[in-house]
């Protein structure tokens, strides 16, 4: 493939990240009732149209973006003074998008029927659990994205190319959404936080910044910055 192609097709994937970011914004803008103390309107909650639209669109539509995106940066810091650190960066925060997917899908999917089981009268299927699997599963996906998004933070500093405080955004945003959002919340309430909307602002304009900041770059040099040979 031309390498002029390529330098379009990582700005394109860049414009993925402030999109996913927006989408985040509205996936987790409104928080679920708590499961344990308030089981019936968790359950109208989760059964509706409304979360089965979010979980759709924001979140499984949003990780995929984000996907595309990190795709994207890892490529640009591929020839950048960061390149080891933006590229194992890449594999981390992608392959823990991947693993959320598979929570994100049992949200989407399984927890409605289970609450419409609920409001049907079996009472008894609140007791149903996924088990250890899944919570193994969340755990090390989290752990992916948190280090994953706080070293692509870092790589966008250190690169040379990037505005630095744009990768202090992102590796800021990776902290709050990840330790004080989606963790905190499975301690406390099971739903999402204020700080998780918060966060997903920082992804808008972190990401917003970066994008911009490539596809203001002359095509050439988007072009060298993404082709050009290493040195060795």
């Amino acid at each position: 493939m031309p390498t002029a192609n390529i330098g379009g097709w990582i700005r394109i994937g860049l414009l993925a990240l402030p999109v996913y970011g927006l989408l985040t914004f509205w996936a987790t803008l409104e928080s679920q009732p708590d499961q344990t103390k308030n089981p019936e309107a968790w359950a109208r909650f989760v059964s509706s149209t409304a979360h089965l639209l979010t979980h759709l669109f924001g979140s499984i539509g949003g990780t995929i973006l984000a996907i595309l995106g990190v795709f994207a940066l890892g490529a640009y810091l591929a020839r950048s003074r960061a390149r080891g650190m933006g590229l194992a960066a890449m594999v981390m925060a992608v392959v823990g998008h991947a693993l959320f997917l598979s929570v994100v899908g049992l949200s989407a999917f399984a927890t409605p029927a289970i609450a419409r089981a609920y409001l049907a009268g079996m009472q008894n299927v609140m007791r149903v659990h996924f088990g250890s699997a899944q919570t193994a599963t969340f755990g090390l996906g989290i752990l992916l994205l948190l280090v994953g998004n706080v070293l692509l933070g870092v790589a966008v500093w250190r690169s040379g190319t990037l505005p630095k405080w744009a990768g202090a955004i992102w590796a800021a945003s990776a902290l709050m959404f990840y330790v004080l959002g989606a963790v905190l919340a499975m301690a406390t309430t099971g739903s999402s936080l204020l700080t998780q909307p918060l966060a997903a602002v920082l992804m808008v304009v972190s990401g917003g910044w970066i994008a911009w900041s490539v596809l203001r770059q002359p095509s050439a040099e988007a072009v060298r910055v993404a082709a050009q040979p290493r040195v060795r």
